[in-house]
Formats: structure tokens, sequence, C-alpha cells
């Protein structure tokens, strides 16, 4: 192997490995991203954000938690949430991050979760859970479009 061809392979493998490292980098990034959304969720509702909902659910969002007999749409994803909303508040949660994969503009998320609720009489019931959540990336930033989960007690 000549001299030229040996820079040649050295500068293709410094390219090759450089890109690599973009793509890791961006990866890490897109990941760092779509907990940032699920935590944006989370904090919302503690919040008592009413808009979250609009803000970080796509148009055709699916999602089924374990407590309901069959998916809910956007629409009645908002419907159960006003309810809730009107039987107390989350005053406190915390996030366990298992897994994200990223996969082009589909991220799917696998986390633990413990979350207290006040209801209108002052009782708080804690509970502990866990979610799969399926995000896509949008103009807008990543959103969700289904969901899995819930109370692992119930």
């Amino acid at each position: 192997m000549t001299n030229k061809t040996s820079y040649k392979l050295l500068i293709a493998s410094v390219f090759l490995t450089m890109s690599g490292l973009g793509l890791a980098q961006e990866n890490h990034n897109d990941q760092a991203d779509v907990w940032s959304t699920i935590e944006d969720q989370w904090g919302a509702e503690e919040k008592g954000d009413k808009k979250w909902i609009d803000r970080l659910l796509s148009e055709d969002f699916s999602g089924w938690p374990k407590n309901s007999p069959a998916p809910r749409s956007k629409a009645s994803t908002t419907m159960w949430d006003r309810f809730r909303d009107d039987q107390g508040e989350t005053v406190a949660h915390e996030l366990y991050p298992l897994a994200i994969v990223v996969n082009g503009d589909v991220a799917i998320a696998h986390y633990f979760y413990s979350s207290a609720f006040k209801d209108t009489d002052d009782n708080v019931e804690v509970s502990n859970g866990r979610y799969t959540d399926i995000l896509i990336r949008t103009e807008e930033g990543w959103k969700f479009i289904a969901w899995h989960g819930g109370d692992d007690e119930k």
C-alpha cells in the first residue's frame, strides 16, 4: 500500500469516525429531548396546566391507560383529564427512566413513576406504575402519539 493510499484510508476512517460520533451525539440529544417532553407532560399536570394536551399530544393520538377499557383519543384524554382535575390534583411525582429508543422520527420511552394525588377532601394517595410512551418528531418538537401504562396496583 502506498503512502497516498494509506493517507486516503486514514482520512476516510477519520471522517467515518467523526460522522459516527455526530450520529451518536444526535441520538443522545434526541433522547434528552424526548425525556424532556415526558417530564414536561408530568410537570404540566402537576402545575395544573390545562393546555398540555393540546401542546403535547398529536392530533391522531391513541393512548391506552391500564384503567381504561379501550384506547383513548386526544378528545377522550382531554375529557378524562378534566374529570380527574375535578376530583383533585397531582401534588408530586418522580420519574425513573428505563430506556429510550429513537429511530428516525419515532421514539419509544419506558419508565417507572411514583405520583401523589390529593383529592378534594385533602386525602393523598401515592401510586406507583409504569408507562411506555411513543412519540413522534414534529415541526413543533416531540409529541405523544401513543402510550400505555398506569398504576401497578390496580
